[in-house]
């Protein structure tokens, strides 16, 4: 039987009833008074029917299942909503929802806490407004999680939460900061037009992406990066722009709907793909889209050493203008005449015999190199260190 209403008063009491029962929930544009809190079920002084409550024990914690579909459409809860255990002891009490539940729309005027909580099916929460903490630690997202246009007006928490299939946080705001800390993102994610408000930075240690290799985690960096911004931490803010150019490429490298394609279609997907190969070589690897300056700095030296190496062999052809010809010369000579060749100096008291073509073409390359790689370091240095 299903327990319904539109446009009432409700109280928090009657919908723990019907929790107990076990019976559906569909409430729309309702008001709901009083502390929604399960805790209430097994408490000492509540006169609560719970002979149909479907709750089993396991290592001391009581799982509570909800075996039937709950709906709160544009509701307002004007007390505090728990679907957890109490803040000392977190481990006391496990909530598990069988089936769909959706608040969307819905105004929490108290807190809000569904920590260790697991969501089997539909978890929606889009349009929601949390005025003060909202808690989601710990909880287990095995169907579709969707966060749309979502205002955290308190703290929202999601930490140590694993999100099994898609999660959507579009265009939803974090007034207060959030906590990613440990989260692990299994399937699609998407932090499209997430923003903050009190440049607070949103912490996120340990965040994991299961699909990473597909770039799902693009809109998430781009989250932290704006956000990191508007705080005035510049450095966080260029790591997570590296992040989030890392994880474009890998996107534009895979492409659309990759897990849908055949064999075939991954194989020449991975083909066509190899024309992003220039980018991934000078943008990522060479100097890390302009967050890594050391990579440049250590480039140059390799390609000066080992362009002396070869100087210095017997291959080159290398002579001193003073000399009648060309000769063996030391590491220190090839190493010499690499260095003023590479930042083209070019004193010209070294030079290569005419007949070795190879040797010329070396030096070549190599001062054309040095003059990028010098001019790549300048700007990469000066935008990593000149923020602000």
């Amino acid at each position: 039987m299903i327990f319904q209403s539109e446009n009432q008063r409700v109280s928090a009491s009657e919908l723990l009833q019907a929790l107990a029962s076990g019976r559906e929930i569909k409430f729309r544009r309702c008001t709901i008074t009083g502390e929604f809190d399960v805790n209430r079920l097994f408490a000492e002084g509540e006169s609560f029917d719970v002979t149909n409550l479907n709750i089993s024990i396991s290592d001391e914690r009581k799982i509570l299942t909800l075996p039937e579909p709950i709906t709160f459409e544009s509701c307002t809860f004007e007390d505090n909503v728990l679907f957890a255990a109490t803040w000392d002891r977190p481990g006391q009490l496990e909530v598990v929802f069988s089936k769909d539940v959706v608040f969307n729309s819905s105004v929490f005027c108290g807190q809000t806490r569904f920590s260790q909580t697991s969501f089997c099916s539909l978890a929606g929460f889009d349009g929601c407004s949390f005025n003060r903490i909202a808690a989601f630690r710990g909880a287990n997202f095995f169907g579709p999680a969707k966060y749309r246009t979502v205002a955290f007006n308190g703290y929202g928490l999601f930490n140590d939460a694993v999100f099994h299939s898609e999660a959507g946080f579009t265009n939803s705001c974090f007034s207060k900061g959030g906590n990613f800390t440990s989260v692990r993102f299994e399937g699609k994610t998407d932090f499209s037009g997430v923003h903050s408000e009190s440049k607070s930075v949103p912490v996120y240690e340990s965040v994991s992406f299961a699909r990473r290799r597909y770039g799902v985690d693009e809109t998430f960096w781009r989250f932290i990066k704006q956000a990191s911004q508007e705080a005035g931490y510049y450095q966080l803010a260029g790591e997570s722009f590296y992040n989030e150019r890392c994880a474009h490429f890998r996107r534009k490298f895979r492409g659309p709907n990759y897990d849908s394609l055949s064999s075939p279609q991954k194989i020449a997907r991975f083909i066509a793909g190899i024309r992003f190969l220039p980018e991934s070589i000078l943008g990522r690897w060479l100097f890390g889209y302009g967050e890594r300056p050391v990579r440049v700095l250590f480039a140059g030296v390799l390609i000066i050493f080992l362009c002396g190496l070869f100087y210095s062999s017997p291959y080159a052809g290398l002579s001193y203008r003073a000399e009648a010809g060309p000769g063996e010369l030391s590491l220190m000579d090839g190493l010499y005449f690499s260095t003023i060749t590479f930042t083209t100096l070019g004193f010209g008291d070294m030079y290569p015999a005419g007949e070795h073509l190879l040797t010329r073409c070396i030096a070549m390359a190599e001062a054309v190199s040095g003059a990028c790689l010098m001019a790549l370091f300048v700007v990469t240095l000066s935008k990593r260190y000149s923020r602000g």
